[in-house]
């Protein structure tokens, strides 16, 4: 605001410059959903290694295709992810928690795990009432205070694997130490079930000093997911299933493993799930088919694919064979989408989201075969369809070898053909749509104009000095408009601004034509 002089002197006014950096979001965030062996059930965690994975979800679980395509992302290259836990209760109106109940005068308290599951029977409880104020004369001592272990056990032993201990805990709503407000907020692994009785637990020391533990029962890892868990009905509006990534900022990429190694992921489920990342700027990462077993199955299959034709979807076939920890190292059959997204974020980091994530340096890690090995003349066939194919080639391994989306058919002549041209947009747009907040609610006019086409420009240009556009200068590469053309009188009166940016995308060398010729040599006539 202009300084108003009241006195002879100097005045000094700062004036802002009107930059307003715009930072470019992140690329190669996987959001994973599916089933856990543990962990807080339709809430987004966001981990950063497969080591953040164990801690809060349990580690690599047989019935848990999800479990593997975490493994398989940071194993080859993704340093990011979002985890959704799904569970399918074993009994309609069953939670599946373990439940420990400590004895209180004649009442109970009751405890349950954080989460549903078996691995909740693994929890014991130890009280006792050694408090703050034990040394104090027994008329004198707060007798709503106890202390509080809960230790969980490695199954089928007696060693702990974790323990937290709650000291001078109470059971009196009014204390700021009371036990249903502490586990709430302080506890991983236990919640106070119901309400709290008028008595403190008793302790679990005998009189001979012997502190023997209360153990949970009553846990459960509940049954097979169906479609149900990811879409079912009002799960939009409570945020549960695929919707629970509502509760998170960010996600580029998604990966719905199939719901068992046997039964592929629903269609309905896969409709929703595109639906989705088109409104939320990501793509989803769609795995073949399991009863794609060679090029004539998906041929047909990818005729017939029910899901929807859609530049935010890409395709890969075929599935690759790992050795599975939990089955002594025995070459298993997995989707492939965990090693296909992480072979992203590891382009990404090393060339740019404007790099097709396939190629030589594709190489995707801890593969010990396809479960069917394409020639070039097959993969010949599917490649014009817009199926990515994993490859085996001598020397190199195993790479995936396509880089086109779910639109990228030859027939459709589409735009978004290329998987980095559709990527490299949806990072401009996100982008953008973060970047430029600012602008609502200032003035409509040149001065913000002048102040868009600088910061959008120059955020442009960053990418430009990069290599992520085509062209020699930012005249070829890229354009911002934002003006009296862009916006017009009208436009202005409803409050609209509009701001136009163009750029030319880089397209993958996907075919590579070599001439060869003879030199005929001079002929004398």
């Amino acid at each position: 605001m202009p300084v108003t002089p009241t006195y002879p002197g100097v005045y000094i006014e700062e004036i802002p410059s009107g930059v307003r950096t715009i930072t470019g979001v992140a690329t190669s965030i996987t959001a994973f959903i599916g089933r856990t062996l543990r962990g807080p059930v339709n809430e987004p965690v966001r981990i950063q290694s497969y080591a953040d994975f164990e801690r809060t979800f349990g580690g690599l679980w047989v019935h848990s295709t999800m479990s593997y395509a975490v493994q398989h992302y940071f194993l080859n290259g993704g340093s990011d992810a979002v985890v959704v836990r799904l569970h399918n209760p074993s009994a309609l109106g069953v939670d599946d928690l373990a439940t420990i109940e400590l004895p209180a005068s004649g009442d109970t308290l009751t405890l349950e795990a954080s989460s549903p599951g078996t691995w909740g029977n693994d929890l014991q409880a130890r009280v006792n009432h050694e408090t703050k104020d034990a040394d104090l004369d027994p008329s004198e001592r707060d007798v709503n205070l106890f202390n509080l272990i809960i230790e969980e056990v490695i199954p089928g032993t007696t060693t702990v694997k974790s323990s937290e201990t709650f000291l001078n805990v109470s059971r009196d709503s009014d204390d700021p130490r009371f036990i249903t407000k502490v586990l709430e907020q302080e506890s991983d692994l236990v919640r106070v079930r119901g309400t709290v009785p008028a008595d403190r637990p008793d302790s679990t020391v005998d009189v001979l000093g012997v502190d023997t533990p209360i153990t949970a029962s009553g846990g459960d890892d509940g049954q097979e997911l169906t479609a149900a868990q990811f879409t079912g009905t009002g799960m939009q509006d409570a945020k549960e299933g695929i919707y629970a990534l509502e509760k998170t900022d960010l996600f580029n990429l998604l990966c719905l493993p199939p719901l068992t190694r046997s039964q592929d992921m629903d269609d309905a489920a896969w409709d929703a799930a595109l639906a989705y990342c088109k409104d939320r700027r990501a793509m989803l990462i769609v795995d073949a088919p399991s009863s794609w077993k060679d090029k004539d199955d998906a041929v047909s299959g990818i005729t017939a694919f029910s899901l929807t034709r859609d530049e935010n979807a890409a395709i890969y076939f075929p599935r690759v064979k790992m050795a599975d920890p939990l089955k002594e190292n025995r070459l298993e059959e997995f989707a492939p989408c965990g090693a296909v997204t992480g072979i992203f974020a590891r382009t990404d980091a090393q060339r740019g989201v404007w790099k097709a994530p396939a190629g030589l340096d594709a190489t995707v890690t801890g593969v010990r075969e396809l479960s069917y090995k394409l020639t070039d003349g097959e993969h010949g066939h599917l490649n014009p369809l817009g199926v990515n194919c994993l490859r085996t080639f001598p020397v190199v391994g195993h790479v995936v070898w396509g880089a086109r989306t779910l639109e990228g058919a030859d027939r459709l002549a589409s735009e978004w053909k290329y998987i980095p041209v559709r990527r490299l947009a949806l990072f401009i747009e996100e982008s953008l749509y973060r970047g430029t907040q600012w602008v609502v609610f200032e003035p409509n006019g040149d001065p913000l104009w002048a102040q868009i086409r600088l910061n959008v420009g120059a955020f442009m240009h960053n990418l430009f000095r990069q290599g992520a556009f085509a062209g020699k200068t930012p005249r070829e590469a890229y354009f911002v408009k934002c003006d009296k053309e862009t916006t017009t009188q009208n436009d202005i009166n409803l409050g609209i601004v509009n701001i136009l940016v163009g750029f030319a995308p880089l397209k993958p060398a996907e075919f590579v034509v070599i001439k060869i010729q003879q030199i005929a040599g001079q002929i004398e006539t």
